[in-house]
């Protein structure tokens, strides 16, 4: 029997998200995979996985805060938004003069901190049922309503002249739903110059870190947290007795609990060290959120 945890995968270029979770099926032996996240092909690093019974704890992992590596060019636009689409447009010679390095820092500074951005129209959104890129690929014009994101760092890491484009390559640090190809255009845009991304790497979700993380080549026998040590991660870790976590698996309340809980939500522990659920306020109570398949003893 495969035991329910996360597993963190290093994703290579060239590979869809859905790839490595089929690859983790067939070295794992089981069908329950998810994923709590998407990565472009292009795009590499950290993938969250959940397996058998953690797949329940992704919808907590999704909202993560998460960090990437990216290298942004500057003086070309292309129609995704990223290295993967064709060039649209080349900047001017002219246009250059205006790209400063004050011009530069403002244009990052007016895109950090809470922003309302257009996703890139070459994106997973759902647009009437059909993801945007393929309405994109069948030739229909797509435009994405804007979103309210926080990019709480955006910072210029390193800096490459090129054959009438300039390459920045950056660490941004944002809130999900953020899209990184949309931030490499409008910088472009901004500066008058057009922009796209040519590479991509996410280094961090929430508390889960690339450096943790195995490659696609090791996924057999590869490691995982248990639902108990990922949860611990993701919300404040709470411990419970036998009893109460008797309590919580038959959907009663913790009755005036509530003050437990430093946030709103938290795991609950039993004396085992197993992951008995997810546990919420409810008043001055507390009751579950998300109860775990219990592991048989």
């Amino acid at each position: 029997m495969v035991s329910p945890g996360i597993l963190l995968v290093d994703k290579p270029a060239g590979l869809t998200s859905h790839d490595v979770v089929a690859r983790t099926r067939r070295a794992f032996g089981t069908r329950k995979v998810g994923h709590a996240g998407t990565l472009d092909p292009m795009a590499t690093g950290l993938l969250v996985l959940g397996i058998e019974g953690a797949t329940r704890l992704l919808t907590y992992v999704v909202g993560a805060d998460k960090t990437y590596h990216a290298t942004i060019r500057l003086g070309q636009t292309t129609g995704t938004d990223d290295a993967d689409g064709e060039i649209i447009a080349q900047a001017a010679p002219e246009a250059w003069a205006a790209v400063t390095p004050e011009a530069v820092a403002a244009g990052i500074e007016a895109l950090t901190g809470g922003i309302s951005q257009v996703p890139s129209a070459v994106s997973a959104i759902k647009v009437d049922g059909r993801r945007a890129y393929d309405r994109v690929r069948a030739g229909e014009e797509v435009v994405l309503a804007a979103r309210d994101v926080v990019v709480s760092r955006f910072d210029v890491v390193a800096e490459r002249a090129g054959d009438g484009t300039r390459d920045l390559d950056v660490i941004v640090d944002c809130s999900s739903g953020t899209y990184i190809r949309a931030l490499a255009r409008d910088l472009g845009a901004a500066l008058g110059v057009g922009g796209h991304l040519t590479a991509l790497r996410r280094t961090r979700v929430g508390p889960f870190d690339v450096s943790d993380a195995v490659g696609i080549d090791a996924l057999d026998g590869a490691p995982t947290l248990t639902a108990a040590e990922a949860a611990g991660r993701i919300l404040q870790p709470l411990a419970v007795t036998e009893d109460e976590a008797r309590d919580l698996r038959h959907g009663k309340r913790l009755g005036g609990q509530a003050t437990r809980l430093e946030g709103t939500l938290a795991a609950a522990i039993d004396t085992d060290g197993e992951l008995v659920g997810i546990v919420e306020k409810r008043g001055s109570d507390l009751k579950s959120a998300m109860n775990m398949p219990q592991v048989a003893s």
